[in-house]
């Protein structure tokens, strides 16, 4: 009997770690998504420098200074800051009201947060036409009174937002539902006052995660197009921002001068990529519960 036990147990296969894969698959694919990233990453951006370069860096200095360059180039900036501090606040707000109150319609808000990952931005675009646009009431009002939304910054402004603003809410609700209300909660009933309590508890508690959306933000606001282009009227030096001189100057055969604006955004994009790098190798455990990505 115990001789058949022994047989039967050295006849059972022995079963293989369920994450241990063989050699040639982790070859595969390892090779694949290497070759994915250097046909759609690495190649294009080595392209785009290459181009930028290719009469020199004095001709691809010569052609950022410009005049229309350089009012490109400060437009994407001053859309960005403004952008950036508001979207943080409206952030904030929105995470805050989600994870710490419960109220009819709270799914709805969560749906509208997401709305702009599903939106096209031309269309969020030909949305703020029809409402701000000089054809309209508000729009011809907005216009008479000196404030004109569409062709001029706060159109520029607010397309830029629409497409944005998830990022950072996204980034705090995570955070803040892991954390709960135990500790502000806890400062409320030793007397502390609301803003108090959001200044020495809560924000603390979600500074890196409010750091990592605001980089994530920054990155797409820099380079929104479609929304920014319907919204804009691509008037030179004036409501051209990067993007969008980018894609005029190539229309209009200049390469040198195209590829040394998109290789100066790229090297901006890059910056913001390596400050999320670095963020997410020194606050791994703190970024943990709200990566989505």
């Amino acid at each position: 009997m115990s001789d058949l036990t022994l047989s039967a147990g050295a006849a059972r296969p022995v079963p293989r770690p369920a994450t241990t894969e063989a050699p040639w698959v982790r070859v595969a694919l390892i090779l694949g998504v290497v070759g994915m990233l250097t046909v759609l990453l690495f190649a294009p951006l080595i392209a785009v420098f290459a181009e930028a370069l290719s009469k020199g860096l004095g001709a691809a200095l010569e052609s950022l200074g410009n005049a229309e360059a350089r009012s490109a180039i400060w437009l994407t900036l001053t859309v960005t800051a403004i952008a950036l501090p508001l979207n943080a606040a409206f952030g904030i707000a929105a995470a805050w009201a989600i994870t710490k109150f419960d109220f009819w319609g709270k799914s709805v808000l969560i749906t509208l947060i997401d709305l702009p990952f599903s939106v096209s931005p031309v269309v969020a675009g030909l949305c703020l036409v029809l409402v701000f646009g000089a054809n309209t009431a508000l729009g011809a009002w907005l216009v008479a009174s000196g404030w004109p939304i569409i062709f001029a910054l706060p159109g520029i402004v607010l397309a830029t937002m629409f497409v944005t603003f998830p990022f950072v809410a996204r980034e705090l609700i995570p955070v803040m539902i892991e954390q709960g209300k135990a500790e502000e909660e806890a400062a409320l009933t030793l007397g502390a006052g609301g803003w108090r309590v959001f200044f020495t508890v809560t924000l603390p508690n979600i500074r890196w995660a409010l750091l990592y959306g605001v980089l994530l933000c920054n990155a797409r606001a820099m380079g929104e197009f479609g929304a920014v282009s319907v919204v804009s009227g691509k008037i030179r030096g004036q409501t051209a921002t990067m993007p969008i001189t980018i894609e005029m100057l190539y229309n209009e055969y200049l390469s040198v001068a195209a590829f040394s604006m998109a290789a100066l955004l790229a090297l901006l994009a890059l910056v913001t990529l390596a400050l999320k790098t670095v963020l997410e190798w020194r606050h791994a455990d703190q970024l943990a519960a709200s990566h989505r990505h």
